[in-house]
């Protein structure tokens, strides 16, 4: 029987798999859980794994050329998420393992989610529950309607392109632009663009209605208040191995850029399994010298971290 090993944190199990694909699971396999409430490093994975011909990896799980050169008995990694950028593919075929990937299923869901929280925008839904339940009275106001109002789609990949089609169900009038500019008229706007997603979709909690700009840039410095207008912006993100300590130690280490003036060093939402970005702010034309910028920092920012580190504009390129 075919021996698989599970790399889901122990306490992710239930949610990702639950009692039945789990039993479903064991019944045509001998089964192995990551016995930890945390991921695990390589080593431990190598470990826990050996022996194993399938390997069900977490959505974070890495798996460079390392990993399956110390597995020789895998044949199948099977990753539980859309991403396999933290995945050796090449690497996995030359060892003779098969890599696969969930398909982007959640389209409908988010969708769903973000149509939900514009009505709610729109109409001031939680802010009346909200004053019912503390016992405040319900200020009234006029709401807005859904339909006739335009809907602006930065990104029109899979959440994009599903958006858009309740959109129009709803009669709404429907816009679609580039990662970075977005029209000053649009009434509602989404951001799409999968690993950025985390960061641009705080546009949503500007205001009580959604605050708009020329350029989504220009409404990122709005909402933290630390970039003025003029500055341009680079972004790098690390990958999740790399604590934010070390990456803000390497990045006072590291020579900035000639074009850049201060470089921050943030938490982010996991975007793909990157947890800490990297701000690069200086003069220097964003669309064109900020894309070198990002590559050449993320180059000198993964020698000296030993963890990938990845220009942002390429891992929006990579969603689509």
């Amino acid at each position: 029987m075919t021996t698989v090993f599970v790399s889901h944190p122990s306490d992710k199990v239930e949610q990702y798999f639950g009692a039945k694909a789990t039993q479903a699971l064991r019944s045509i396999a001998q089964v192995r859980f990551n016995p930890q409430a945390s991921e695990l490093s390589q080593d431990e994975l190598v470990a826990a794994a050996h022996g194993c011909e399938a390997l069900i990896a977490y959505r974070s799980t890495p798996a460079p050329e390392s990993l399956f050169r110390a597995l020789p008995e895998l044949v199948a990694f099977i990753r539980c998420a859309v991403d396999i950028r933290t995945v050796d593919v090449a690497a996995a075929s030359a060892h003779g393992v098969l890599v696969t990937q969930a398909s982007p299923g959640f389209a409908a869901s988010v969708s769903e989610w973000i149509v939900a929280a514009m009505i709610d925008l729109a109409r001031g839904i939680s802010r009346y529950a909200d004053a019912y339940h503390h016992g405040a009275p319900a200020v009234p106001a006029m709401g807005r309607q859904l339909r006739g109002a335009t809907l602006g789609i930065i990104g029109f990949g899979h959440i994009g392109r599903y958006l858009g089609d309740l959109a129009l169900a709803f009669g709404m009038n429907l816009l679609v632009t580039t990662h970075d500019e977005i029209t000053p008229t649009v009434r509602f706007g989404v951001v799409a663009d999968g690993p950025a997603t985390s960061r641009p979709m705080k546009l949503i909690g500007i205001d009580s209605m959604i605050a708009l700009y020329q350029t989504l840039a220009d409404a990122l410095d709005a909402f933290r208040g630390r970039v003025t207008a003029r500055d341009a912006r680079a972004s790098v993100y690390v990958d999740w191995a790399a604590a934010e300590g070390d990456v803000r130690a390497a990045a006072e280490e590291l020579a900035i850029p000639a074009e850049v003036s201060r470089v921050e060093v943030f938490a982010v939402a996991d975007l793909l399994g990157c947890r800490t970005a990297v701000d690069l702010i200086g003069s220097f034309d964003e669309p064109t010298e900020g894309r070198t910028i990002a590559r050449r920092y993320a180059t000198h920012l993964s020698a000296a971290l030993g963890t990938p580190a990845f220009a942002l504009c390429d891992l929006l390129a990579a969603e689509h």
